[in-house]
């Protein structure tokens, strides 16, 4: 289920360990956070081919890592209207419904532009930089929105 805001998804999973997905048209970058939601560390790089073995490899991610809720990054424009790519990750998630977990959407932008300068400010070379940057732009929208459900947390 896709919940509406980050207190209605706070709710829904309490506690335990998160999964954040960057999705592309190629390559899924996967993130996963401590149950204690205080920080997110890339994981892996899903390439993409068919929805159906895409979630497989999800649910099996899901499965293995007892993962409680999902945080997809949503590729919004500059101005937060929707991007072309908005819809088709709206679509995604939904599609995630049959696992049974709440999933979050997260403004994704500048996810990926931050990891990539960060890398370059690091002299990562730009075979690795392709190589990584999915799962560090995961781990960069996860991190983002378990610092504002920690936040909620701080304030209820």
């Amino acid at each position: 289920m896709i919940t509406p805001n980050a207190a209605a998804f706070a709710a829904a999973v309490p506690h335990g360990k998160l999964a954040g997905l960057d999705v592309g048209t190629k390559t899924i970058g996967v993130a996963i956070c401590d149950a204690g939601w205080h920080f997110a560390g890339p994981a892996e790089t899903i390439r993409r081919t068919k929805f159906t073995k895409d979630m497989e490899q999800v649910k099996n991610l899901v499965s293995r890592e007892q993962i409680a809720g999902l945080v997809v990054g949503l590729p919004l424009n500059m101005d937060g209207s929707d991007s072309p790519r908005t819809q088709s990750v709206r679509a995604f998630a939904r599609n995630l419904a049959p696992l049974n977990v709440p999933i979050l959407l997260w403004d994704e932008r500048w996810s990926t532009q931050a990891v990539e300068r960060a890398m370059i400010d690091a002299d990562v070379s730009r075979a690795k930089r392709a190589e990584k940057v999915d799962a560090l732009a995961a781990a960069h929208i996860l991190q983002g929105a378990i610092d504002a459900l920690a936040n909620l947390a701080n304030r209820g």
